[in-house]
C-alpha cells in the first residue's frame, strides 16, 4: 500500500514538475477571472449565500450542512481551473518562459509581479474584506522578514518590533495627518489641499520617516544590549515595547489611550504591494550579502566570527536597526490601511502573532517568512467563526511545528528569483 501511494505521489508530482512559475501563474489568472465573472451565479447553484472567502473555510465552520457546497466551489472555481490550465500551457509557457530568460533578471522579474498583482487585485476586487486581509498580509510579511532578520539570521531573541511598528504608525500618521488633514487632537492642516496623485508621491517620505525613527529607537535597544551577551536583549527589548507602548497612552498630544485616526486613504493596495516587494528584494539581498554572511558567522559562533575580523558589534547593530526600520514602515502601512492607530495594538498579543509567524515559517528563509505570515493569517481568519477555541487549536498547531519541525516548516532555504523564474525543462528537450 505504501509503494503504491509513494508511485501515485511521484506520477502526479512528476506530472506537475515541468509547469514553469508563469504557467502557474496563468492558472491563477483564469480562476480569478472565472470566479469574478462566474462567482455569484454558482455560487447560488450551489445554494450558498454568497462567495465563499477564504477558500469556504469560514462558511464549512459557520454552517456545515454548506460543506458539500462550499468544496464542489472550491473545486470548480480554483483546482480544476489553475491545475488544467497550469498543465495544457506547459509547453508555450515553459518556450516563454525560455524567451524571458534572454531577458535581465529584474526584467522577466518585474513582467512575473505584474501579473501576480494583477491576479491579487482581481481577487481582492470582490469584496472590502478581501482586499483588508491581503493588505494586512502583505505588511505581515514585511514584519515577519523584518524580525527574521533578528531572530533568525543574527541568532537573537527580540521581543521590540511592535514598538518598532509604534514608531513608525505614529510617526507616519503624525505625517500625514498633521501636514494635509484637519483634525481635532493634531488641529488644522499646514497644507489644507493636496491632490491625492500627490499624496501618493508624498506618502512614501512618511514611511521612510518612521522606518528611520524606528531604526533610532533600536540603535537605544542595541547600544545597551550588544556589550553584553546571553538573553539580555530579549528583556531589554520587552522593556522598550512596553516603554513606547506606555509613552504614546500617555502623550495625550498624540491621543493618549484614545489613539489616532483620520490618516488620508493612501495605503492602497498598489503602494502595499510595491513596499512587500521591496522589503522581500531589499532583505533577501542584504541576507545573501557580505554583510548577511557576517551576520550567520556570529550567529554560528560569535568568538570565531571575532577571530575571522568581524566585527561583531557593528554587525549587530547594523542588522538590528535593519529590521527595526522595515518594521517601522510596516507600522506606517497599518496605521493608514485601518485609517486609526491605538497604542494598544502594539502589546503582547501583536508581539506573540509576529513571533508565531517567524517561527511557524522558518528561520534563515525569507521563503519560510513568506509563508509563515500568510499561512498564519489566513488560518487566523478561517478559524475566526471558531470564537475562543480558535486561539485552542492555533497554538495546538504551532506546538505541533515546533515538535516535529523545530526550525519551522521552511528554514534554512535560499531564496533564489532565478531558479523560480527559469523554465522547467530538460536540456533536451530545450534545444
Amino acid at each position: 500500500m505504501k509503494e503504491r501511494n509513494g508511485k501515485r505521489f511521484s506520477t502526479i508530482r512528476k506530472w506537475f514538475s515541468g509547469i514553469p512559475a508563469l504557467g502557474w501563474l496563468l492558472g491563477a489568472f483564469v480562476a480569478v477571472i472565472i470566479e469574478y465573472y462566474f462567482g455569484e451565479s454558482l455560487a447560488d447553484m450551489l445554494g450558498l449565500d454568497r462567495i465563499p472567502v477564504l477558500f469556504g473555510v469560514v462558511i464549512m465552520l459557520k454552517k456545515p450542512a454548506a460543506i458539500p457546497g462550499a468544496f464542489a466551489y472550491v473545486f470548480m472555481i480554483y483546482v480544476l481551473p489553475v491545475t488544467i490550465i497550469a498543465r495544457i500551457t506547459s509547453k508555450a509557457m515553459n518556450w516563454l518562459a525560455v524567451l524571458l530568460e534572454k531577458l535581465p533578471l529584474w526584467m522577466s522579474a518585474i513582467l512575473h509581479l505584474i501579473l501576480l498583482y494583477y491576479i491579487l487585485d482581481l481577487w481582492a476586487d470582490m469584496s472590502d474584506y478581501r482586499l483588508l486581509l491581503l493588505k494586512l498580509s502583505l505588511i505581515a510579511i514585511m514584519l515577519t522578514l523584518s524580525l527574521n532578520v533578528i531572530n533568525g539570521y543574527m541568532g537573537e531573541f527580540s521581543c521590540s518590533h511592535p514598538g518598532f511598528m509604534a514608531l513608525g504608525a505614529y510617526t507616519a500618521s503624525i505625517f500625514t495627518v498633521g501636514l494635509f488633514m484637519n483634525d481635532r487632537i493634531l488641529g488644522h492642516a499646514l497644507i489644507s489641499t493636496i491632490p491625492s496623485w500627490m499624496g501618493q508621491i508624498v506618502f512614501p517620505l512618511g514611511l521612510i520617516l518612521g522606518g528611520a525613527i524606528a531604526a533610532i529607537g533600536a540603535l537605544v535597544v542595541a547600544i545597551p544590549s550588544f556589550r553584553t551577551r546571553g538573553d539580555y536583549l530579549a528583556i531589554i527589548s520587552l522593556a522598550f515595547m512596553f516603554i513606547v507602548k506606555s509613552g504614546f497612552e500617555n502623550l495625550e498630544v498624540f491621543g493618549g489611550p484614545r489613539g489616532l485616526g483620520g490618516q488620508p486613504d493612501w495605503a492602497t493596495l498598489p503602494a502595499v504591494f510595491i513596499w512587500a516587494v521591496l522589503c522581500v528584494w531589499t532583505i533577501n539581498n542584504f541576507v545573501e550579502s557580505t554583510m548577511g554572511k557576517a551576520l550567520n558567522a556570529v550567529r554560528d559562533e560569535e568568538a570565531a566570527a571575532e577571530a575571522m575580523t568581524v566585527n561583531t558589534r557593528k554587525t549587530k547593530m547594523i542588522a538590528f536597526m535593519f529590521g527595526a526600520f522595515w518594521a517601522g514602515i510596516a507600522g506606517g502601512l497599518f496605521a493608514h490601511v485601518l485609517r486609526y492607530v491605538n497604542p494598544g495594538t502594539f502589546g503582547l498579543k501583536k508581539l506573540a502573532e509576529v513571533l508565531a509567524m517567524v517561527y511557524f515559517g522558518g528561520l534563515n528563509s525569507v521563503i519560510g517568512s513568506i509563508v509563515g505570515a500568510v499561512g498564519f493569517n489566513l488560518l487566523s481568519e478561517m478559524l475566526r467563526p471558531l470564537e475562543i477555541f480558535k486561539w485552542i487549536i492555533i497554538p495546538v498547531l504551532l506546538i505541533l511545528v515546533m515538535i516535529f519541525r523545530p526550525t519551522g516548516l521552511i528554514a534554512f532555504k535560499h531564496f533564489d528569483i532565478r531558479e523560480i523564474l527559469k523554465p522547467k525543462l530538460k536540456m533536451k528537450e530545450r534545444v
